[in-house]
């Protein structure tokens, strides 16, 4: 019996690169470019000028009401009331044993007015998650569908972002947004000082019957200053360079913030307690069992996600869970979930590449101090 064919999901940049016959490649069920020329080139062209990425595959979830920000407070680790409208703020969603159910930033429009971006893969379980604690306090709204998103990052983003929104788009702070924009050619575009990659950036939220017009727009404005179109290989590099973790592979329902790295986005003393918060005060209270470390290796190789990983006696004490040959820094690099009694930084341990055992010595996650 054939086996069915499963389209994939398309961004409203699908025809266009079917026009310019870029190959795609399924990415958590949805069609999307790897690279568009090289790797290695588009890499260095976020490092060192400008890059566009497609991720309209990601999630928007509007949620609005007068009882929002509390309604909010109660499933998310971080404190939306600390943040001002137009700011952004880096949190993560936790089960009630603590698990991470994704890492998210939310956009405060005001206090009854959110916009929630899931990853992508993540959107239909953090939508059904909402619903599942909605009390009638909140209007849940799922705007994925409708809405594009380009990510322009790197040192030349600020001057291409000021040609197509204007000069006032400089004068935007990191972590802040400006909702709304209406140029002569775009109307409602949310622009956000934010990204993936560990350079300067922003992230433009547009309807997605725009979505095309602001890509071409944004590479034209940015031929000046050497930009180019980039796919999920650079972007994966850049984040790993930058000591950015990736849902499904450094996070999962089975990792906590704590042993993520992540416990600058837990309040402990909010008003009212988080979902998953009882079980993290536990895991604090007695330690936590496993960590999560940055490695570089120091030989040749390349370790890859899944890559076991050994202490100098031979005892297995983790996995790799991000791994690439770095760019910028000409070694292979990635990050490790180990038991916690060794991973003492600047210990060496040993990551089995295929049928060899590599030395690699264990670091903060910050490769790259951009």
């Amino acid at each position: 019996m054939a086996k069915e064919t499963v389209q994939l999901k398309r961004t409203p940049l699908f025809d266009y690169y079917t026009d310019k016959g870029v190959k795609l490649v399924d990415f958590g069920s949805w069609a999307l470019p790897i690279q568009f020329t090289k790797l290695i080139e588009e890499h260095h062209a976020v490092r060192e000028h400008a890059g566009l990425f497609d991720v309209s595959h990601m999630g928007e979830i509007d949620v609005k009401g007068e009882q929002a920000t509390g309604w909010l407070n109660r499933l998310i680790t971080n404190d939306l009331s600390a943040i001002t409208n137009g700011q952004a703020l880096y949190t993560l969603i936790t089960n009630e044993a603590g698990g991470i159910l994704d890492d998210v930033i939310i956009f405060k429009r005001s206090e009854q007015d959110f916009l929630v971006t899931p990853n992508a893969s993540n959107t239909g379980k953090i939508r059904d998650w909402f619903l599942k604690h909605q009390d009638g306090s909140v209007d849940i709204s799922d705007q994925s569908l409708e809405t594009g998103l380009i990510a322009l990052q790197g040192p030349k983003a600020e001057a291409v972002a000021a040609e197509v929104f204007g000069e006032s788009i400089r004068e935007l702070k990191n972590y802040h947004f400006q909702a709304e924009i209406n140029t002569a050619d775009f109307k409602n575009v949310l622009v956000s000082r934010t990204g993936y990659t560990g350079e300067d950036g922003f992230e433009c939220y547009i309807s997605w019957d725009q979505t095309e017009k602001l890509w071409l727009a944004l590479l034209k404005a940015g031929e000046a200053y050497q930009i180019q179109e980039c796919g999920l290989g650079a972007r994966d590099t850049l984040r790993l360079e930058a000591g950015m973790p990736l849902y499904g592979h450094d996070l999962s329902e089975s990792v906590t913030p704590l042993e993520a790295g992540l416990r600058f986005a837990v309040k402990w003393d909010k008003e009212v307690p988080f979902v998953g918060q009882k079980a993290l005060e536990k895991q604090k209270a007695v330690g936590v069992e496993y960590l999560s470390r940055g490695f570089e290796l120091t030989e040749r190789g390349i370790a890859r996600e899944g890559y076991p990983v050994f202490s100098e006696a031979g005892e297995e004490i983790g996995v790799v869970t991000s791994g690439t040959q770095s760019p910028t820094l000409s070694k292979s690099i990635g990050f490790l979930r180990m038991k916690k009694e060794a991973a003492r930084l600047g210990e060496t341990v040993l990551i089995q590449v295929r049928k060899k055992q590599i030395p690699a010595k264990l670091v903060k996650k910050t490769f790259l101090k951009v």
